[in-house]
């Protein structure tokens, strides 16, 4: 029997984003200080677990290829991560991360097919955990997060809120996220109601 999951976007959904002065850009924590949960994120996550749903991981971390970070400060910020969720009896079944970004440094500077809105991760992790996509869902920001969920026949939900400027792009793309809520927990909510069938 195939397992059903909870996709999860990492920066804006587990944990806070970072304003970064110095660039003048809202991005992901380049430090493990700067690395802190959403307050629902541990709360949402443990739902999901007692759910008896695979919560999986599923993120774009270009700094590496960008130079913003090391591969060492890259595991120390995940090992926080894991260990802050612990605290609510949260836990991760997997993580999957792109670390390419075609115009980055190094061996990560590629044009890959995992970097979403690319759906490789998704696929990836298809296989290697049975996975029915079809009845599983997808939490996400961002537009790119909606479309590689929607590739694969993901239901998706949008962390937003109707009169964002994200949404104004995902009209234009022609995207229309399966629902938008303010949260995880939120988000937690309506997979709860839709676990059972369709919607």
């Amino acid at each position: 029997m195939k397992n059903r999951a909870v996709f999860l976007d990492r920066d804006g959904v587990i944990n806070k984003l970072v304003y970064h002065s110095d660039m003048g850009v809202i991005d992901t924590p380049f430090t493990e200080k700067q690395f802190n949960l959403l307050p629902e994120a541990g709360k949402g996550i443990k739902e999901i677990n007692k759910l008896g749903l695979k919560a999986i991981l599923i993120s774009n971390q270009p700094g590496l290829a960008k130079g913003h970070y090391t591969l060492d400060t890259f595991q120390r910020i995940e090992k926080k991560m894991f260990k802050e969720l612990e605290k609510s009896k949260a836990f991760l079944d997997a993580t999957y991360y792109c670390l390419h970004h075609p115009k980055g440094g190094g061996k990560y500077k590629k044009k890959c097919n995992c970097r979403k809105p690319k759906p490789g991760l998704l696929k990836k992790a298809e296989i290697e955990l049975n996975l029915d996509l079809k009845n599983s869902f997808l939490i996400g920001d961002s537009l790119t997060d909606i479309q590689a969920g929607q590739k694969v026949g993901l239901k998706t939900i949008l962390l937003g809120n109707h009169k964002c400027d994200l949404c104004r792009f995902l009209e234009e793309e022609k995207v229309k996220p399966d629902f938008i809520v303010p949260d995880l927990l939120d988000a937690v909510e309506i997979i709860k109601k839709n676990i059972g069938g369709e919607k």
